[in-house]
């Protein structure tokens, strides 16, 4: 006989028990639900809202039946990577997503939430709601938000600042079809505002300034930026060319050159602007700013209250200046510079007395370069200083050889000078170390300075000149005629040679005048006049200047100086200026600045 064995189901008690687990354990979620302090909701697979506890509907200015059956878009802005998203959880594809999403409020205002969406799945592991639980983030939001307001605004004007400004222009350079255009600025004296009437109205009148430029321009869709201290910046991303800039810059001069009404005082202030625009391809922000900023700086350098243009060979030639000026002193050691000698000729029996020392620079990228291309950077920078000496110490070894080899020509050498040199230099003891070390008697040394070095008050200069004459240097006075040109200050210096600015032979390039009766002038109206003619009465200007020449020699003869022509370019002005007393002369006739073998040649011919 075969047993048998019997399966029954759970007892009636076990069932119950069962049961009971179950309502106690989804009491307890309904009370967790419907307690919590976060926002939760149940979705259905339709998006619809099947349950929804107080909390959420509170945060929503909604009440909880109102939300029941909802569509969870009629809440919420759902953008394509979140919809993705939250699709791939409803199929099962995920079991948590976190977002932070935007809700709206029943009153119109946005809430921001961090949401994080959980899957419930059904005893088969089949999706079957999910669980949204909705923190409210907005108090944190709104500080974040006060924030990155503070980081990227000027706390005085309120307007963007100079980090904004960059992010802005690197969104607009996103646009590479586009021009753009950048109006730079900063206003003139406005160090003088806080020296006289205090930081704060300075203060006052950056704001005042921010409020012209951001009505003027934020309406028009152009970012109006405070760059730091006194500049501001108004940004066109999408210009027109560069005449809708060049008039947006005049707008600005105009309206910023308006007087200001600052803590019951009237202040008049101006802006000097620099201009911008050009195609985004080609250029970067970086280029962008440096540009306008450089352009800027030329409306300062050309008067203030205007506004300029960027103009790339303008550009080209600042940025050569500063490569000279960064690399002098380096070329200097490098041995870059070299000394020609231009003849000074004695007018009355054509003999060389002396050569005028001429440095030039073999600039390995620029070629050879003349005094004029780097001399006034040199003084600028100080560099003056270190060549200036270089240039007299080897103008002087030239002249002693010359001395050595040619004793009878007595041949001195004129170096020219910086007032820079007196100032940031003993000039005294450099020359008496070089005339020492050299052997090189002091009469065979001549200085040259201009006028504006020596004119001005008294000082080391003046006080310099006395010593080095009082050595036996002899001292001329360059380009006479384009300063001051007083022969009575003059009077009381230590000055031994005049040197007449180019300017004075202007006349003496025309022929003389022929000698005979004056023509009538009814017999020459409509007629063209010979360069020599005397028109209207009044006298040809080869005479004028050859008399004005003439009464110069004369007084500097008086004054027991000599006088030196320079410019000179042919027989016929030599002959004249030889006319005049002038004493000696050097120019293009008598030989361009040479090599020190040049010389040598002439010295033995």
């Amino acid at each position: 006989m075969g047993g048998t064995v019997a399966t029954t189901d759970a007892s009636p008690v076990d069932r119950r028990s069962l049961e009971d687990a179950l309502r106690a354990s989804e009491n307890r979620f309904r009370a967790a639900f419907v307690d919590a302090g976060i926002g939760m909701a149940l979705v259905d697979r339709d998006d619809l809202i099947i349950e929804a506890n107080p909390a959420l509907a509170e945060m929503l200015g909604h009440t909880v039946p109102e939300l029941i059956r909802r569509h969870i878009h009629e809440l919420m802005d759902v953008e394509e990577r979140p919809r993705r998203v939250y699709r791939e959880l409803v199929r099962g594809e995920r079991d948590r997503v976190r977002l932070e999403k935007r809700l709206r409020h029943r009153q119109g205002h946005a809430v921001w939430t961090n949401i994080t969406v959980s899957l419930i799945r059904d005893s088969s592991g089949e999706p079957l709601y999910t669980l949204a639980m909705v923190e409210d983030v907005s108090e944190a939001r709104r500080l974040g938000d006060r924030l990155h307001y503070q980081a990227m605004h000027d706390p005085l004007t309120q307007l963007p600042n100079r980090s904004l400004f960059f992010e802005r222009l690197a969104g607009a350079f996103a646009e590479a079809d586009q021009r753009i255009g950048l109006c730079y600025l900063d206003l003139d004296g406005f160090q003088a505002v806080n020296d006289t009437l205090g930081h704060h109205v300075g203060d006052e009148l950056l704001v005042a300034v921010a409020r012209r430029l951001e009505q003027r321009f934020a309406a028009r869709g152009h970012l109006v930026a405070r760059m730091g201290g006194d500049e501001f910046a108004v940004l066109v991303p999408r210009s027109a060319g560069s005449e809708e800039l060049t008039a947006l810059a005049a707008e600005v001069v105009e309206i910023l050159g308006a007087p200001y009404d600052l803590s019951g005082q009237r202040v008049a202030a101006t802006a000097s602007v620099g201009v911008v625009e050009r195609p985004v391809p080609g250029t970067t922000p970086t280029e962008l700013v440096k540009d306008a900023d450089s352009t800027l700086c030329w409306a300062k350098t050309d008067g203030r209250s205007r506004w300029a243009l960027y103009d790339p060979e303008r550009i080209a030639h600042q940025m050569t200046r500063q490569v000279l000026a960064t690399t002098m002193r380096p070329a200097l050691e490098r041995g870059e510079f070299l000394l020609e000698y231009q003849p000074l000729v004695d007018l009355g029996d054509g003999t060389l007395r002396g050569v005028e020392a001429l440095v030039r620079w073999r600039h390995p990228d620029f070629g050879r370069l003349a005094p004029d291309r780097f001399i006034q950077i040199a003084e600028e920078t100080g560099a003056i200083v270190p060549l200036g000496r270089w240039v007299l110490e080897t103008a002087c070894v030239q002249a002693r050889s010359w001395l050595d080899r040619f004793p009878d020509a007595q041949l001195f050498v004129s170096v020219n000078l910086a007032a820079r040199q007196f100032w940031d230099s003993d000039m005294v003891a450099d020359v008496a170390e070089i005339l020492g070390s050299t052997r090189l008697p002091a009469r065979l040394l001549q200085l040259e300075l201009t006028e504006s070095a020596v004119m001005g008050p008294a000082g080391r200069p003046v006080e310099a000149l006395h010593a080095l004459a009082a050595m036996g240097v002899r001292i001329a006075i360059d380009d006479f005629g384009t300063g001051y040109s007083n022969l009575a200050y003059l009077s009381r210096l230590p000055v031994h040679v005049l040197k007449l600015a180019g300017s004075f032979l202007e006349g003496f390039r025309e022929p003389r005048p022929h000698a005979g009766p004056r023509p009538d002038p009814s017999t020459t109206v409509g007629a063209g006049t010979s360069p020599g003619a005397h028109v209207n009465g009044s006298a040809p200007r080869g005479a004028a200047d050859e008399k004005i020449v003439a009464a110069l020699v004369g007084l500097s003869h008086v004054l027991g100086l000599t006088v030196t022509a320079e410019g000179v370019e042919s027989a016929a002005q030599a002959e004249r200026l030889r006319a005049t007393g002038c004493d000696t002369a050097q120019g293009w006739h008598f030989g361009r600045a040479v090599s020190a073998e040049e010389i040598d040649r002439m010295l033995r011919a």
